[in-house]
């Protein structure tokens, strides 16, 4: 390791091979440059100059950063030396429901000024309903098995009745599909109503009677969104769509 006099320069080690080029080192190298800092750009060509320079500095992973001949570490140790946040993996947060929201309306208002010529109708409110039960569907059916254990923790008939989490994403998925279609409003209503009032109930005993600390299943079995007010909502939008459907003719397209 040369030493590095100028606290603006860095030197980074990186994993740069023929099948391999460490993502983390890109980013790193990204960072370091945002940052105003001229970067060093060292590749690790092979596994046998990667292993031998986890050897000599003692480290276990790579990419690794040195800026004024001191060692910093890897990609968020160096997030943390310039001041940056670093996600942690385990923490809750709601951006991954509220992500998915924000598109949905905005597919739900982009359809509806393709079809009615302008954003702001009654039917976007209904297709924003029908797209978010159908990505959150989606996002079930990833990982169903990880979903269905998840879901178990809280929801009042799977419980009793096991086979219900594995039923549940593909009855929110059709439902969904049903109502954007405006079709057999006799089965998506009914599917509707059953899986969001029990979801309702479920999450309402589990978090507001029990004040148990749970995740919610609600983006698929390894989210981190804490089971409460957005679990609660999605359940919520589901009534609301099978009750308006069932008193009203839904357009056809």
């Amino acid at each position: 390791m040369t030493s590095i006099a100028d606290p603006r320069q860095a030197v980074l080690y990186r994993m740069v091979m023929d099948q391999h080029v460490c993502p983390y080192g890109l980013k790193a190298k990204d960072l370091l440059r945002r940052e105003g800092y001229a970067v060093e750009d060292r590749w690790l060509r092979t596994r046998a100059d990667t292993d031998a320079f986890k050897a000599k500095y003692g480290v276990k992973t790579t990419p690794q950063t040195f800026i004024g001949g001191e060692r910093i570490g890897g990609y968020d140790d160096l997030r943390r030396h310039l001041g940056k946040t670093v996600a942690d993996p385990k923490a809750t947060t709601y951006r991954p429901v509220a992500a998915l929201f924000v598109i949905t309306a905005s597919m739900a208002l982009a359809v509806s000024h393709a079809v009615y010529a302008t954003p702001f109708t009654p039917q976007a409110a209904a297709w924003f309903i029908g797209f978010s039960m159908t990505v959150l569907a989606l996002l079930k059916l990833q990982n169903i098995e990880g979903f269905a254990t998840m879901f178990l923790n809280y929801d009042l008939l799977a419980k009793r009745w096991v086979p219900y989490s594995y039923v549940y994403p593909f009855a929110e998925g059709l439902a969904g599909v049903l109502m954007i279609a405006g079709v057999l409003t006799w089965l998506s209503v009914p599917i509707a109503l059953v899986i969001g009032t029990v979801g309702a109930v479920s999450v309402v005993k589990a978090v507001y009677i029990d004040r148990r600390d749970l995740k919610c299943a609600c983006v698929g079995g390894s989210s981190n969104v804490p089971l409460g007010f957005l679990s609660l909502t999605e359940n919520l939008m589901m009534i609301a769509m099978a009750a308006w459907m069932g008193l009203s003719v839904h357009p056809t397209l």
